[in-house]
């Protein structure tokens, strides 16, 4: 499939939904709830915002910004895809009592106020999307002055950590998804790492969007960065 074709990602994202966390899960050895976590606290969620999940997948990251919120407040996980969303939804419906909701849509073209959110999370999203660049000023139009946002994405790193990159995703990542019957869309990460800005880029994107502050923190000796952005 050809990386930042929306269609083609959505369809990939209706495939995997079923076994998406359980996949990530095995190939991160659980660590990817440890960096959603530190997104978490960049963002510093508190009683009473109304925080956005964008390209929110099956939940877990907006349900975890849900229990800060208490009492009042909201979170709105959006994705363009329907079956990751039917998983959060499931996973909401055991914890009906904490405050977010889900919406199908696109993350250029939200649908969402100008300046109506208090922060806003985007995990492994970004480098999916057909522009990063566009990604990132829709992002910043719907947050308020002085609002924070976490993005989380794989890294492309240099030098001895680009080749570990290349061999723990043809090696590991590969060979476990074609266990699950997925090894094509698991293939596609590689693929879609090649054309997704540098961290250096990613900071000029985010001042171009018109963020006030952007720093990117490389995660797991590079492999995953996150970028904290004040808009």
């Amino acid at each position: 499939m050809k990386p930042g074709d929306p269609e083609a990602v959505r369809d990939l994202f209706e495939e995997i939904a079923p076994r998406y966390d359980q996949l990530n899960d095995l190939l991160s050895l659980g660590l990817h709830r440890l960096w959603k976590r530190q997104a978490v606290a960049w963002l510093r969620p508190r009683p009473g915002q109304r925080l956005l999940d964008l390209c929110c997948g099956t939940g877990d990251l907006a349900l975890v910004l849900a229990a800060r919120l208490r009492p009042g407040g909201e979170v709105l996980g959006l994705d363009a895809a329907l079956a990751p969303l039917q998983v959060a939804r499931r996973r909401s419906g055991r914890q009906p009592w904490l405050p977010v909701r889900w919406q199908q849509g696109d993350a250029l073209a939200t649908g969402l106020a100008d300046a109506s959110r208090d922060g806003a999370v985007m995990a492994y999203g970004l480098r999916n999307l057909e522009d990063p660049g566009a990604g990132l000023r829709e992002l910043r139009r719907v947050l308020r002055p002085g609002a924070r946002a976490a993005v989380l994405d794989f890294n492309r790193p240099g030098g001895a950590m680009a080749v570990f990159q290349q061999l723990y995703l043809r090696r590991l990542v590969v060979p476990t998804a074609r266990l699950a019957g997925l090894p094509q869309h698991y293939a596609y990460l590689e693929a879609s790492l090649e054309r997704f800005p540098r961290a250096a880029e990613q900071g000029e994107l985010a001042r171009a969007a018109g963020f006030t502050s952007s720093a990117h923190r490389p995660l797991a000796g590079g492999l995953m960065g996150l970028l904290e952005l004040v808009a």
